[in-house]
């Protein structure tokens, strides 16, 4: 595997090796020293385009953890503001010597396009309404620590899905792992298309939580809305919100997760998120575990330099030598 761009690019046991290495890069932040030099002497481009907080940071922390070098692209203060394509600033960074390229853009295809002019890997980390696949493995590792195997387990998802590209990467890895997912929002926030993906979609929240296994929460992309979707923010919020009554129906069991950033008060109420079964902050954490495998299959040399599990006391481990 040269790049990572799509979820529907991976085979189901690319998909299924990614989230059994996870655990080996999870442990390695428990070290007192989480680093590892798997990917010594390699340097990781990251380009995005637009804005990012989790995904940018994550993707930081996982080259660094894997001892790689790592060169940010602060596209608002680049050459880029002075009229410079995407591809001359591509082929810039390449030029300074790169292994990998994160890229994220507003435009779809962007990682395709990319994979046509450099030599290094790239990864995707957003593009469009399109993809994001590294958000999907991060969710599926997310559900398999609460739920274990996800065949036939119950996901419903919640809120804008025409705009989502988490939705369109989380449907296909959900149900390649076997999970069966629902879709629910008002008609208006569902993709054309949605007859071809392999779903259930329902306009009832209520309904829909009665039977669910975890609870994904969407929030409203306004920056991609080039009309209104819906009457007023209250309303859907009224409809499809997660209220704290709505909460308290589930299952002290049943995980509700969101890709941030939080909305509280549209998607999700602001007193939810402190809820014990909000596993938001798992996601994150799980997100530099799975990034730093992604990076690790990518551009390492193989599975036997995976960093051993540490049986010792955490303060005994240092920095970690590869297998």
């Amino acid at each position: 595997m040269k790049h990572l761009l799509s979820i529907d690019e991976l085979s189901e046991a690319d998909l299924r090796e990614i989230l059994r290495i996870t655990p080996s890069f999870a442990e390695v932040a428990q070290r007192r020293i989480a680093k590892v030099p798997a990917l010594r002497g390699q340097t990781v481009a990251l380009l995005f385009y637009e804005d990012s907080t989790r995904t940018r940071l994550s993707f930081e922390v996982a080259a660094k953890r894997l001892s790689a070098d790592t060169l940010n692209v602060s596209v608002k203060t680049s050459s880029v503001n002075k009229g410079e394509s995407l591809r001359d600033t591509a082929e810039t960074i390449e030029a300074m010597g790169i292994d990998a390229v994160v890229v994220r853009h507003r435009s779809s295809g962007v990682p395709w396009q990319l994979t046509k002019w450099l030599d290094a890997s790239v990864i995707n980390a957003g593009d469009g309404w399109h993809q994001h696949p590294t958000q999907a493995l991060l969710d599926c590792f997310t559900l398999q620590q609460k739920l274990g195997d996800l065949a036939g387990s119950h996901i419903v998802l919640v809120g804008d899905i025409k705009h989502s590209r988490v939705a369109r990467s989380d449907v296909q890895a959900l149900t390649m792992l076997g999970a069966e997912v629902t879709l629910v929002a008002p008609p208006t926030l569902l993709p054309p298309a949605i007859g071809t993906w392999p779903v259930r979609t329902s306009h009832d929240l209520d309904a829909s939580l009665v039977d669910a296994d975890a609870v994904y929460l969407l929030r409203m992309q306004s920056e991609r809305q080039h009309e209104a979707l819906v009457p007023d923010l209250r309303e859907y919020s009224t409809l499809y919100g997660l209220t704290a009554a709505r909460a308290a129906k589930l299952s002290p069991h049943v995980p509700i997760l969101h890709p941030g950033p939080m909305n509280r008060g549209v998607e999700i109420a602001a007193d939810v998120p402190d809820l014990e079964q909000v596993v938001v902050v798992d996601q994150v954490r799980n997100g530099v575990a799975v990034r730093m495998a992604v990076l690790f299959l990518l551009l390492g040399s193989g599975v036997n330099d995976l960093p051993k599990v540490h049986a010792q006391p955490q303060a005994d481990a240092n920095v970690g030598t590869a297998v």
